[in-house]
């Protein structure tokens, strides 16, 4: 502490030296740049992970969707004038290759924050390792339940509704509307086909014991799930639940049509996509088969007229003219990538890891291609960006909405 009878020019000293260090202090009124790997004046570096080639390449033009929206928002003067460089590669949906992936862009590439991984089983993987580096695991692209756990795991966050409450929301329509039924049950063989089995035994409660009346699984190295099929016509149910990945998910539409067996067929929202699957397995096949929705079908009649599907139309057209506009997949990739988008704009100018992850967990919005009532919300202790969902059913053209959507 200076003397109070110090000299003009002591105090002079004492002025700049307190006006120096308020320019130093953090939080202070004149604030700095901040970066960690992956940020700079004039780019945010960031990866993604998906299945461009192996047994859900299906998946691939998600990567392919999103890193078209990328480039767009770079045409238009990038965020905060800085350029996304997306680093999206290819991990076969092997975990092991995941794995592998994950490290080099960590690592080596040194990006800012790991985007839209997808699988289960693929960020399961990489979970821990992304948390034990903290680095953001933003917006998985998976509805397992452990992908929201803010406190267990505070740098992995999920996008999509899970899949243990999609699942309770097909057994509760299934209670109200068919209380007899005898069902049967198609599903991966890993974490992601027993998360979607869980939420629906946990909603059907006592009577899951005599109204599942058999179940078959099978594994991602399967050349075909015929034979469960076959299995499952036996049990002589009559609504189908089918936990299943694009190729394998119309595999069995087509099958259970080849064999004569028309159930009611509930279809996990992973396998709902028009070009992918239900083409595929003959839209005759599939007519009738209800899922559940949070993003909208461009093909809707509703959505013609809308400035919302005239801007994604035109942004495929310009950005990604290979790409199907129907597809529900590219709905998907268009919609994560807003969402990545938005969250590096809120962080502003402090472009560190933590930060990326607090303004994800910040986030209020509505996405121009989510049907109306759903919207991406987060907080600090929640990290299910999206928790609703429509029930829609497949008119042999295009899928209807069933009511309002539902969910948390």
């Amino acid at each position: 502490m200076l003397p109070k009878n110090r000299s003009p020019f002591a105090r002079g000293l004492h002025t700049c030296a307190t006006a120096v260090l308020a320019l130093t202090l953090p939080g202070t009124a004149i604030a700095q740049k901040r970066y960690d790997p992956g940020a700079s004046d004039t780019e945010v570096r960031i990866g993604h992970i998906g299945p461009y080639s192996g047994p859900a390449s299906a998946y691939g033009t998600i990567g392919k969707a999103a890193s078209a929206y990328i480039a767009k928002v770079n045409a238009e003067g990038g965020v905060h004038g800085r350029r996304i460089v997306l680093l999206s590669v290819d991990d076969g949906y092997n975990p092991a290759k995941t794995v592998e992936q994950a490290r080099k862009l960590v690592e080596q590439d040194e990006v800012l924050a790991l985007f839209a991984p997808l699988g289960t089983a693929q960020n399961l993987a990489i979970q821990r390792y992304m948390n034990a580096k903290k680095v953001p695991q933003l917006f998985v692209a998976t509805g397992a339940t452990r992908f929201g756990d803010a406190k267990a795991f505070p740098w992995t966050m999920g996008w999509q509704p899970t899949y243990q409450d999609e699942a309770r929301i097909y057994a509760q329509h299934i209670l109200a509307t068919r209380p007899n039924a005898k069902v049967a049950v198609l599903l991966q063989n890993d974490d992601f086909g027993k998360d979607y089995l869980k939420g629906f035994l946990d909603a059907l409660g006592d009577k899951a014991a005599t109204m599942v009346v058999a179940r078959a699984s099978y594994e991602v190295t399967d050349a075909t799930v015929d034979s469960q099929i076959i299995a499952l016509k036996a049990s002589g149910a009559d609504v189908f639940f089918n936990i299943a990945t694009p190729r394998f998910a119309a595999q069995a539409i087509r099958k259970a049509a080849e064999t004569g067996w028309r159930p009611l067929q509930y279809l996990a929202s992973v396998s709902i996509f028009v070009q992918a699957v239900l083409k595929p397995a003959g839209l005759d096949n599939a007519t009738g088969v209800i899922s559940a929705s949070f993003i909208r079908d461009p093909d809707d009649e509703t959505l013609k007229d809308t400035r919302e599907l005239a801007d994604y139309r035109t942004f495929m057209q310009q950005y990604y003219p290979a790409g199907e506009a129907s597809d529900f997949l590219n709905v998907l990739g268009y919609s994560t990538a807003q969402t990545l988008v938005q969250t590096i704009r809120q962080a502003g100018d402090d472009l560190t890891r933590e930060n990326l992850m607090r303004q994800a967990a910040n986030l209020s919005m509505v996405l121009p291609m989510l049907h109306p009532g759903i919207e991406v919300k987060t907080g600090p202790d929640d990290y299910r960006p999206i928790e609703k969902v429509q029930l829609v059913r497949f008119n042999g053209t295009r899928y209807e909405a069933m009511g309002r959507p539902v969910g948390r």
